[in-house]
């Protein structure tokens, strides 16, 4: 694996990103085009099941996103426990946790801390990242 850094650790999904995306989207701009060209029920259909294709696509990539954030937030949780009061933990937004994940075992409470004291985003945890750990799994 490539190291992973700031800067480094966004990934791109050749399926979503490169295929599916551009081809229903193609797709949805092709059927508006027929509908303004042709209008008849039909043309209509095509452009709100188009429509419904491309609104189903992101929305699938969210919920994926967000189970994955789901579980990077308890495997933060589990991780702190050791190191923090739990008031403290409970005090860190999800983004805050999701940040959190890339920060050394060395760092990560003192960082936690920070966070909730500076109201830190996420973008902001990760510039003060010292030791990077990485993660190859998050798509």
């Amino acid at each position: 694996m490539p190291e992973q850094t700031a800067k480094s650790h966004k990934k791109w999904d050749p399926w979503f990103h490169f295929l599916l995306a551009p081809i229903l989207l193609t797709n949805f701009l092709i059927a508006a085009k027929h509908v303004w060209a042709y209008p008849a029920y039909t043309t209509e259909v095509a452009v709100v099941l188009a429509a419904a294709l491309v609104v189903m696509l992101f929305r699938i990539r969210i919920y994926s996103l967000k189970v994955q954030d789901r579980l990077i937030r308890l495997e933060e949780r589990l991780r702190l426990q050791g190191q923090l009061p739990a008031e403290q933990i409970a005090a860190l937004t999800e983004g805050q946790l999701v940040a959190l994940r890339f920060a050394s075992d060395a760092e990560v409470a003192g960082l936690a801390g920070k966070a909730v004291a500076g109201k830190w985003d996420q973008k902001q945890i990760k510039a003060a990242i010292q030791v990077w750990r990485p993660d190859h799994f998050r798509i």
